[in-house]
């Protein structure tokens, strides 16, 4: 939350400002807690319907035996991890502060692991402060999102201890994830609004992005904003097609999604009371999911795409928090797919646990649970979520979704192996799935030098994902070489 050092009196103060509620500022009715209204269950024929403060149910809770993730050297504080699912690994970056890094002030440091219960590697900072610019001292709340082979880190920068809501938001850019480079010339991309002077001096920060149909999504706290709870309290919305935020911005408003000329207009409109929350973009439901800190855990609040409804009742991670929680998210900043992926999410978050002598937050360590009754995939965008999963044919075959259409194997246990996942019932959305390919027993394969196999279907190619496919479809291979492989049509991409 508020940027380090300072005093921790403080900073215990401000957070327990921020774990009031999650009502909203947004509209009447918005939801408070884990339990609100009664829930709306839509009949099971009827054509797609606005879901509208569904209640779902609360599956396969779980926590790490642990800390999970932890600062070296002098590192007394450890908060408000950001959480990517990449390349087969959990990544994740945090705000801690390292005497060796300098300049003396808050830094981000970075680690990887196999699982969100680790065992992470040993820490290192990746980002500190500038020495000059908003962000001389500080920098801190990464947040990041993966754009193409681009990695955009948010962050929030500070030139001083005392913040007199000068706390402002930056972004720097990375191949790799760990070596950065500022953007936008150094300067910071979102700076207070100078709506409201509060007691909370904070300013603008704690920045969470959602890449989301070529728009960049923006969640972040601005203490002077005029749609704040007089604490500072509140989350506003930005989004642009420019990462940097230099064009094309829209702020959200009253009236939804309007054009500003700049990042700091006047922030009317705020989508949940709190600080330091972290969110993630659900596909399977077209609906964001915010975390944020309230009294007994992490609550989760869900609006649908166009911030008029709440299509959820918010949900609870409880345990012992200390600061804002980071949502184990993909690179985009979406939802990983669970095995059911129509009807069932994972929630799962890193956040600190605990004070230390000091009162710095540390301590990171995992809490999640799967929400399950969504009711999903009931669009066309909304069944880009079954990407690669295989079901039931009604040809009593095997379909697997590949860029909305079907690919329709005659053999089950091939169609497995070219998915990423089984589901046991087919979804009604596939039905209007056009089949683009069937690759029937026997169908000829080949392999390529370096060992990979595809199917022949009219001379065009569909590549596999193991060599024990041709066996199971009782295909003949041939060896090619790797510029035959390399010239085959690909029928699936």
């Amino acid at each position: 939350m508020p940027l380090r050092r300072r005093p921790f009196a403080l900073l215990a103060a401000l957070a327990l400002l921020g774990a009031v509620t999650a009502c909203t500022s947004a509209a009447v009715g918005d939801p408070v807690g884990t339990q609100l209204g009664q829930p709306q269950v839509p009949e099971s024929n009827a054509p797609v319907a606005p879901r509208d403060l569904l209640q779902l149910t609360v599956e396969n809770s779980r926590q790490s035996s642990g800390v999970v993730v932890a600062g070296v050297e002098d590192a007394v504080y450890n908060y408000a991890p950001a959480v990517m699912l990449d390349g087969g690994k959990v990544r994740t970056w945090w705000c801690s502060q390292m005497g060796s890094a300098k300049p003396n002030g808050d830094d981000i440091l970075y680690s990887e692991g196999p699982t969100a219960d680790g065992p992470f590697s040993t820490a290192r900072a990746v980002l500190s402060g500038s020495g000059g610019s908003f962000d001389a001292m500080h920098t801190c709340d990464p947040s990041l999102i993966k754009v193409g082979d681009t990695y955009y880190m948010y962050y929030t920068g500070a030139s001083r201890d005392n913040h007199a809501n000068g706390s402002s938001v930056g972004v720097a850019t990375s191949k790799d994830g760990i070596n950065w480079t500022r953007a936008n010339g150094g300067q910071a991309i979102i700076v207070p609004s100078g709506d409201v002077i509060r007691a909370n001096t904070y300013g603008a920060g704690q920045q969470s992005a959602i890449y989301l149909d070529g728009w960049v999504y923006l969640l972040f706290t601005d203490t002077t904003g005029y749609a704040a709870a007089s604490n500072g309290a509140g989350q506003y919305v930005l989004r642009s097609k420019d990462p940097l935020f230099g064009k094309s911005v829209e702020a959200l408003g009253p009236q939804g999604f309007q054009p500003v000329e700049r990042t700091n207009q006047p922030r009317t409109r705020s989508v949940v009371e709190a600080f330091s929350a972290d969110w993630m973009w659900i596909e399977a439901v077209s609906a964001f999911a915010i975390a944020h800190s309230t009294e007994h855990g992490t609550t989760v609040t869900f609006w649908n795409k166009e911030f008029t409804r709440h299509p959820f009742q918010s949900v609870l991670i409880p345990g012992p928090w200390k600061e804002g929680p980071g949502l184990v998210r993909t690179p985009e900043g979406h939802a990983s797919a669970t095995y059911d992926p129509c009807n069932r999410a994972a929630l799962d978050v890193l956040r600190a646990t605990s004070s230390d002598g000091s009162g710095a937050p540390t301590n990171i360590s995992h809490f999640g649970m799967d929400v399950v009754g969504l009711n999903g995939c009931l669009t066309a965008d909304e069944a880009k979520t079954l990407n690669g999963f295989a079901m039931p044919s009604p040809e009593r075959t095997a379909d697997v979704v590949m860029n909305g259409k079907i690919v329709r194997f005659e053999r089950g246990s091939v169609a497995a192996k070219y998915a990423v996942g089984v589901l046991a019932k087919r979804p009604k959305i596939a039905d209007s799935m056009k089949v683009a390919v069937r690759v029937p027993a026997g169908a000829p394969a080949v392999r390529s030098l370096s060992d990979q196999l595809g199917f022949l279907v009219d001379n065009k190619l569909i590549v596999m994902n193991s060599l024990d496919a041709a066996q199971l479809n009782s295909s003949e291979v041939t060896v090619v070489t790797q510029e035959q492989w390399d010239r085959y049509e690909r029928l699936v991409t």
